[in-house]
């Protein structure tokens, strides 16, 4: 059995940089000598699972070269997020329309109302109209205002 080259279990754990190129060499080149991912491992100090996805990903596409992310790269930026962060809570009552021209006379972000909508829904805003109370009359709302400011702090 091997010892482990890493006494301290926290040097291994969590999630840590990506390994660079001159690290993924040895390790095709253990593979190449017929050595084992778990000698590899302990040879380079690298976590096991770490030496098996580079080695798959050498047979799989010919290179150890980091890819490209997948997926169409974010139209809006960290600073527009928080300019449109921003715009929200100073007026709430504001369309999407008019967010959308704001941001692109202060930003100069061209963005579509539904791009702002779909950004803001994933800020954890959520437009909703209010409820239509018809019932309310003006003689009622007069009465209840006393009835609600007198029961207040009332708590289940």
């Amino acid at each position: 059995m091997h010892e482990t080259a890493s006494t301290n279990i926290g040097e291994r754990m969590g999630r840590s940089q990506e390994l660079s190129d001159s690290k993924r060499g040895p390790v095709i080149g253990g593979h190449l000598g017929n050595k084992s991912i778990r000698d590899i491992s302990w040879l380079l100090n690298i976590p096991r699972s770490t030496v098996s996805g580079i080695i798959t990903k050498w047979k799989q596409l010919g290179t150890t070269a980091t890819q490209p992310p997948s997926g169409r790269p974010r139209h809006m930026t960290g600073r527009g997020q928080r300019m449109l962060k921003r715009t929200v809570r100073r007026s709430h009552q504001l369309s999407a329309e008019s967010i959308a021209k704001d941001l692109q006379t202060w930003c100069g972000l061209q963005m579509s109302p539904t791009t702002v909508r779909r950004e803001l829904h994933g800020m954890g805003f959520h437009g909703q109209a209010a409820a239509s109370k018809p019932s309310i009359t003006k003689c009622n709302a007069k009465r209840r205002m006393p009835w609600c400011k007198a029961r207040r702090h009332w708590t289940l």
